[in-house]
């Protein structure tokens, strides 16, 4: 991050980083160029969601079988139906929030804290804690991230840096900015309850957003959330680190992830063509 003025686009000089941003860009312009996509592209950004939503579920310990998910209408009030009925509604809701999210990032990150907790908060505190970051003192339940936990006040700076960073611009590719809000948001985890989803869908917006895959047909939970949990937490350590070694082995993996979310979208893409979904 040595350039003050652009910081993210810094992050492009790091080792390995230009080659995974070439190869996430090669790989979704391939999945773009499918004639699958010429007709049946709504179909497949249904399925990309359905299947990002199981992902991102399956990285907060809900690991349902993606047609159980699909079958599935009543979410309930267990824990790991109520992961996987949060992780569907950011999804949906993600593509509502895209015009908001360079003005007002911090109003979008709200929005979908509410938007996973539900109407009526289940399974996320009550009262005022949910949609606004957490005062000093208040619990953060999310036991799959067991990193060290910022104080309120780091939390509050740092989300203010990040909106400004985005209302900025810049010239950074989508992988890393995408990167940088995912890393940032599960380091920070502002919210009580609900981060990791949260980070993942803004992850998604920011992908959506940049013109990478405006279609939303690049799912990048079903990429994380095929890596592993462990694999997941061990490049998450190296943004924590902030070491440049760190940075780039997160870069990476998300770039992987990306990647891994558009082979399952080309497999659909197959299965269409060949007449078998």
């Amino acid at each position: 991050m040595s350039s003050p003025s652009d910081p993210l686009a810094a992050l492009g000089s790091l080792p390995g980083v230009a080659e995974s941003v070439d190869s996430v860009r090669k790989a979704v312009d391939r999945v773009y160029g499918h004639r699958v996509m010429r007709r049946r592209g709504a179909e497949i950004t249904s399925e990309a969601a359905l299947r990002g939503a199981r992902g991102s579920a399956a990285l907060s310990g809900a690991d349902w079988a993606l047609e159980e998910v699909r079958r599935r209408t009543d979410f309930g009030t267990e824990e790991q139906a109520l992961t996987v009925g949060a992780a569907l509604r950011l999804t949906a809701e993600a593509g509502q929030l895209l015009s908001i999210w360079r003005q007002s990032p911090l109003r979008v990150l709200a929005r979908l804290h509410l938007v996973a907790s539900g109407s009526t908060g289940a399974g996320a505190g009550a009262g005022d804690v949910v949609g606004r970051p957490r005062l000093a003192g208040e619990p953060v339940d999310e036991p799959l991230v067991e990193f060290p936990l910022p104080g309120a006040d780091e939390v509050a700076g740092r989300l203010d840096g990040l909106s400004r960073l985005i209302i900025a611009g810049g010239s950074a590719p989508a992988l890393i900015t995408g990167a940088v809000v995912h890393g940032e948001l599960l380091a920070l985890r502002p919210f009580g309850t609900h981060n990791g989803l949260v980070a993942r869908a803004a992850e998604r917006i920011v992908l959506i957003n940049s013109g990478l895959d405006p279609k939303a047909i690049c799912p990048a939970e079903v990429g994380h959330a095929e890596q592993g949990a462990q694999a997941y937490l061990e490049a998450f350590g190296g943004y924590v680190s902030g070491t440049p070694e760190g940075m780039a082995a997160w870069i990476a993996h998300c770039g992987r992830a990306i990647e891994l979310g558009v082979r399952e979208s080309t497999a659909v893409c197959e299965a269409l063509q060949r007449g078998a979904a």
